[in-house]
């Protein structure tokens, strides 16, 4: 909604009204003023009833037993205050909520990912962090020939280490279900980010909002954090 737009209607309206009143105390012709008042009203009505439909659902003028006009200024005051008011409610009366800053994300993510950030090229640091993950996991494992999902695929496979292929473990019993559970979840947690943060990234054009961007590098700084605490198993 335009709200200046609104507001200045209203506004403008009340003017109206104010010049119909002050027309009419000195006894003065008022067709004048009531027919500016009947032209603007139609616009005023929608425009308080989007706010509130609950209000002027009958329309703001009227006609007295006598012949006279009837005007529910009151409601175009109140809307003019519920315009006025309205961006201060989003932000004062808005709940508590928890806040993610970006510089606590794991230093591999974040450390890759600033630059971009900070000349607003959200996507490129969401790619540039995916990519940092995956140096670290090459450099971790002491392997070069594979990359990405297919890295963290090989890295978390409950298979046994083989020549050239290290393995990474979850710390904690390898027999324990709760660590053999984390251990296939941070697998599927890592291939589940390359494949849907990470390719699109690097491969799709058009910039992240800022919220989209935060959320995928939280992804991959949760990535992160699984890889660097995990054991390697050679």
């Amino acid at each position: 909604m335009d709200r200046d737009w609104m507001r200045r209607r209203l506004e403008a309206f009340a003017d109206l009204i104010s010049e119909y009143w002050q027309v009419r105390q000195v006894n003065g012709d008022t067709s004048a003023a009531k027919m500016r008042l009947y032209e603007a009203e139609p616009t005023v009505v929608k425009i308080l009833q989007s706010i509130d439909p609950r209000i002027a659902e009958a329309g703001v003028l009227g006609d007295t037993e006598w012949g006279g006009l009837s005007i529910s200024e009151p409601e175009v005051r109140r809307g003019i205050g519920i315009l006025a008011d309205m961006d201060e409610w989003t932000t004062r009366l808005a709940p508590d909520a928890p806040s993610l800053p970006a510089d606590g994300f794991h230093s591999w993510v974040w450390d890759a990912a600033r630059t971009f950030w900070e000349s607003k090229h959200r996507r490129a640091a969401v790619h540039a962090a995916a990519t940092s993950i995956n140096a670290h996991l090459q450099d971790k494992l002491g392997r070069r020939d594979l990359s990405d999902a297919k890295l963290v695929q090989e890295a978390f496979s409950d298979k046994p280490p083989e020549a050239g292929k290290a393995r990474l473990r979850i710390p904690g019993d390898q027999k324990d279900p709760g660590v053999q559970t984390r251990q296939r979840g941070a697998a599927q947690l890592g291939q589940g980010a390359f494949f849907a943060l990470r390719n699109p990234a690097a491969h799709e054009i058009g910039e992240l909002s800022e919220q989209e961007a935060l959320e995928q590098l939280a992804t991959f700084s949760v990535v992160a954090r699984l890889i660097d605490q995990c054991q390697v198993v050679t």
